[in-house]
């Protein structure tokens, strides 16, 4: 059976104000004011599932170049930006993994990322990434606009020894509707809160968690970490109590600091779980969804080996407050806004030449002369290294990973942006080759010439028009 090598995760920078949110619906909508505490994770504008899961993929690979280790990728999510196109394949490009690689996507329930984490577990084959990313469209003024938050995460798996080995496994299936969103919708539909509470979790939760301890050999008292992520404050307590879990075992749903992420937030628990646990302790994760899936693991000497660069507690750091509400509404869609005559364009993508430079649009590998080492950004027959413009002496060379320096910058006011000003520049990288790109998560007087990035992998434009989402990769600062 195959254990979990490596994790990683991501939640976006931006946290929104709870109260900014509740003050400004206070008018229409004074019963949300019990839900003005904390803060949610905000996914920017140029961001979606499919980039969220991508930089929880990088977080849990590393830094390296070599990546062949991995032979098969699996896309989680209930908010694919694609309904037919393989997301999985756009993640693999991004992530640069070999061309020959089983991929594929699932979703259809909020335990589909759990359930994907599971059959990788179960499966003895080569090593597995599963990458999770969830970004929900919710209603103004809604419970589940305050509940929910936006991120990602990932796991490595494959033949061991790994950081945190799987013990059992309990699965319970029930067509029991808590919410539910039709295929031409974009908003969840939520069903009566009680009766979630009391006929689906408290009764289809326990059964696959007995399941799973049972397939493991463990009582409910030998878990030292429970992870059950849940709206309802409480819930994973009381589900404790009920299954002899000791209190002290609950996780923190991180509910205050990012709030719910759908699939993915079973797994993000379950990697924040594995950041604070000592080798040896059993991990119980469950994740409620049309049924429940729950899984019972343990750790081993391995897991400080295995701890990634960020991770759920690097991430939850790395946090803006965000106390505009109106810019959460924008950023979603859900205002119409005059976007002014330069936003008047077709941006329809030349899909052959997409496919012909994907390596370097979606994986950023531009070429590496072999004979004078000058890296350059886009690869091209003719090398620009001075004074030897060869001809087809390039091999790829992968700039994602490396650290850059802005050489110089602009702020534009004219042209249209989404955050405006639009910030870009020429990036430096380490090791060689200059890329001018955009610079995404700052704000005016944020940048300066010299400042440290990295690549991050984003929405770059979307086709409204014709509903197709172009994607490349943008300058962070590097903050810490």
């Amino acid at each position: 059976m195959a254990a979990i090598l490596a994790w990683g995760a991501y939640v976006p920078r931006l946290r929104l104000s709870r109260r900014a949110v509740t003050s400004a619906n206070a008018w229409i909508a004074p019963n949300l004011a019990g839900k003005g505490k904390g803060e949610r994770s905000m996914a920017s504008w140029d961001e979606d599932a499919l980039t969220l899961a991508v930089e929880a993929g990088r977080d849990a690979l590393g830094p390296g170049d070599d990546r062949s280790h991995v032979r098969r990728l699996v896309f989680a999510s209930t908010t694919a930006p694609f309904a037919d196109r393989l997301n999985a394949g756009i993640a693999a490009a991004a992530l640069t993994l070999d061309g020959d690689i089983r991929s594929s996507d699932v979703g259809g329930s909020q335990r589909a990322g759990l359930g994907a984490l599971a059959d990788a577990l179960e499966d003895t084959g080569p090593a597995t990434l599963v990458v999770m990313g969830e970004m929900r469209r919710t209603r103004a003024a809604s419970p589940q606009e305050l509940d929910f938050g936006d991120g990602g995460t990932a796991f490595l798996v494959g033949d061991g020894p790994g950081c945190a080995e799987l013990l059992g496994r309990g699965v319970v299936t029930a067509d029991f509707v808590d919410h539910f969103r039709a295929a031409d919708q974009e908003i969840d539909y939520a069903w009566e809160e009680r009766w979630i509470r009391d006929e689906g979790i408290a009764k289809l939760v326990p059964a696959a968690v007995r399941q799973a301890l049972t397939a493991a050999g463990l009582t409910a008292d030998a878990v030292d970490h429970f992870c059950f992520p849940c709206v309802f404050a409480g819930q994973a307590a009381s589900l404790a109590r009920g299954l002899g879990i000791r209190p002290e075992a609950v996780r923190d749903n991180l509910a205050s600091v990012m709030g719910e992420a759908g699939t993915v937030h079973g797994p993000l628990m379950l990697a924040h779980a594995l950041e604070d646990a000592t080798p040896g302790q059993v991990i119980l994760v469950a994740q409620f969804g049309q049924g429940c899936e729950a899984l019972v693991l343990r750790t081993t000497e391995r897991l400080a080996a295995a701890r990634p660069a960020r991770g759920v507690s690097g991430s939850l750091q790395d946090r803006k407050e965000e106390t505009n509400y109106l810019k959460f509404l924008t950023f979603r869609g859900l205002v119409d806004w005059d976007r002014g005559m330069r936003a008047e364009k077709d941006n329809k993508t030349a899909l052959t030449t997409l496919y012909r430079n994907s390596d370097q649009i979606l994986g950023l590998v531009g070429g590496r002369c072999r004979e004078t080492g000058v890296a350059q950004f886009p690869r091209t027959r003719i090398s620009v290294a001075p004074n030897n413009p060869a001809v087809d002496t390039q091999e790829p060379y992968k700039f994602a990973e490396r650290r850059a320096t802005i050489l110089s910058w602009s702020a534009d006011y004219l042209t249209f942006s989404m955050a405006p000003p639009n910030h870009y520049g020429m990036m430096v990288f380490e090791g060689g080759g200059r890329i001018f790109m955009d610079i995404t998560d700052v704000e005016p007087g944020d940048v300066e010439s010299g400042m440290g990035v990295k690549m991050m992998f984003r929405l770059k434009e979307t086709d409204e028009k014709r509903g197709f989402r172009r994607y490349f990769w943008k300058a962070v600062p590097v903050r810490s």
